[in-house]
């Protein structure tokens, strides 16, 4: 039999039932693989797990964002990257909405094994890999500032509460300056962000024909402060084109540098999670074909090759 290594991080989204991990055991015995189910204790517990893996010949991460990006930068300080999977258990589940999964454990697990293993480009920010997104500025706190006991409460609703919070609050400006697409450009903006997704902070379609496999991820900055515009700003966003909207700059490209007129106390947000670096400039590229196991229902949506590969 082949060996799979589940790692679940038992204080992501409502948590994990004991029971529901004693069925992921069984089905994974249906499906010929021996079970070694590992839990999360501390914060980057993910990542040594993955580091320091012997023998296995799949890794399933269930937990959130966060739980799956400590899985995938363990994954890349390996000599030799393992077949990596995820099934979201958190609160807003992004990749896992983006994927295909639904909200049942035993559905999604039975889904991940009948899926298709592909080839997928990773984001790295000063190499350290982030699964979907990277952000800074006005927002980008929320995803890691909202309180656990909140978001246990009232789950996505957490993010809205604070997000309102922040809503209300001075908008800051940061001057930045950035190198893409051969030219360099300077400004000062309220937020960046940095993706390889088509959803973000639990919007689906926040980009239109995003494809995961295409050497390419998508960059958005704005420059707005005034509350009435960024209010516009959301309408362009769940209603329209937010690459449209005054005040926002879009790109697509596979290599960015980010440089800040001074050091910035507040930190990055890497999938949901904070990231604080000491240094001003950021150099953000794509690794290639990192293989990945996912559900078949959106690779036709997601990737230029959409191709089934099955586990072998």
């Amino acid at each position: 039999m082949k060996n799979c290594t589940i790692i679940y991080n038992p204080n992501s989204g409502k948590g994990i039932k004991e029971k529901e991990l004693l069925k992921f055991e069984k089905i994974l015995n249906d499906y010929g693989y021996n079970a070694n189910i590992i839990k999360t204790e501390y914060k980057g517990h993910a990542r040594e797990i993955v580091r320091n893996l012997k023998k296995t010949d799949l890794v399933i991460s269930i937990g959130g964002d966060g739980t799956f990006n400590e899985s995938m930068t363990g994954n890349f300080e390996r000599k030799k990257r393992i077949l990596i999977s995820h099934i979201p258990v958190g609160t807003a589940n992004d990749i896992g909405g983006m994927y295909g999964y639904g909200k049942n454990l035993v559905r999604n697990l039975k889904l991940l094994l009948n899926g298709s293993i592909k080839n997928i480009d990773i984001c790295t920010i000063n190499d350290k890999p982030f699964t979907y997104s990277a952000g800074f500025g006005k927002f980008i706190n929320i995803s890691y500032d909202t309180p656990r006991q909140l978001k246990k409460k009232y789950g996505y609703f957490a993010y809205l509460i604070e997000g309102l919070k922040d809503f209300k609050g001075a908008t800051k400006l940061y001057d930045i300056t950035y190198k893409i697409n051969e030219k360099t450009i300077s400004g000062k903006f309220s937020f960046i962000l940095i993706s390889n997704a088509n959803r973000i902070a639990g919007i689906q379609n926040f980009y239109k024909n995003v494809k995961l496999d295409d050497n390419t991820f998508e960059v958005l900055l704005c420059d707005l402060t005034a509350k009435k515009d960024m209010a516009k700003s959301l309408y362009f966003l769940t209603t329209s084109d937010i690459t449209k909207a005054p005040g926002f700059y879009f790109y697509k490209t596979n290599k960015l540098e980010v440089k800040f007129a001074k050091k910035q106390e507040m930190g990055w947000s890497l999938d949901g999670e904070k990231y604080v670096e000491d240094t001003d400039t950021y150099n953000i590229k794509i690794v290639r074909n990192v293989q990945i196991l996912l559900p078949k229902k959106n690779i036709k949506k997601l990737f230029l090759d959409d191709s089934i590969q099955d586990v072998i």
